[in-house]
């Protein structure tokens, strides 16, 4: 999954691809680099964030989902707001990914009235707060607890269990050490039985690990994005396309065809 932030203050991003025509030319550019789905958002959750209205959110995503899917590109939205998933499944986005889990009074609604994929991502307080002091007695088991939820939430409004993916949130409420820990035992979300989103790209935990500045964390985030694999992740998210395609590629031969 290819990251495509339409905002001007993304953590990693921002700014680059705020302008529609520049969005657009970066989605087919990540296609190209071997992105298999492009994640479109127009609402920074990085932390200490703050949100957006629905009508600039409109604004910034829907062309570019529209344009991208008319082009036969795959699409997905980035977004918290049941308005903004609704345009964006109507424009052509066959996924919608959303940080708060379809927590949002109407959400759990549209993903009933489509047939889209669907990301539920854990989450401990709001973008703003988030970083501050999160706090787990067990982050794994709570994680997938609450995942685990908000999937039943969904098969008894009726949405087709194929249907769905599920995300831990790394770096969402979380310090480094619990995003190190659920990187380490990510195999135990397998149980939930759903495929697994993993989004480490760039993320502060390798920013604290390596001590790179976001623009320099390519190295640590492809490494990430191939632990993560290895431990159960089915689509990672992330911002180097290319990178992380021939690492994936390299390990994929490994483990596949050394014979």
């Amino acid at each position: 999954m290819g990251i495509l932030n339409v905002t001007p203050d993304s953590f990693s991003d921002g700014g680059l691809n705020h302008e529609t025509q520049s969005a657009i030319a970066r989605g087919h550019q990540l296609i190209a680099e071997g992105a298999d789905l492009i994640d479109v958002g127009g609402e920074s959750t990085r932390p200490g964030a703050l949100g957006v209205d629905v009508v600039e959110e409109l604004r910034r995503v829907i062309p570019v989902i529209r344009e991208l899917a008319c082009a036969g590109l795959p699409v997905s939205v980035d977004t918290q707001k049941p308005e903004v998933m609704r345009a964006a499944v109507a424009a052509g986005a066959i996924m919608v990914n959303d940080v708060n889990g379809f927590e949002a009074p109407g959400a759990v609604q549209v993903i009933q009235e489509s047939q889209c994929g669907v990301c539920i991502m854990h989450k401990q307080g709001a973008p703003e707060s988030m970083q501050q002091s999160p706090r787990y007695r067990d982050v794994v088991i709570e994680v997938s607890e609450y995942l685990q939820q908000r999937v039943r939430v969904m098969v008894e409004a009726g949405v087709n269990v194929r249907r769905l993916v599920i995300d831990p949130g790394f770096g969402f409420g979380k310090s480094t050490s619990h995003n190190l820990e659920m990187l380490r035992m990510l195999s135990a979300f397998q149980s939930t039985g759903m495929p697994i989103l993993v989004g480490l790209s760039r993320k502060s935990m390798i920013g604290a690990i390596t001590g790179r500045a976001v623009a320099d964390r390519i190295h640590g985030s492809v490494a990430a994005a191939l632990l993560a694999v290895e431990r159960g992740a089915n689509i990672v998210r992330v911002h180097d396309v290319a990178a992380t395609r021939d690492a994936l590629a390299m390990w994929h031969a490994l483990q596949f065809n050394a014979n």
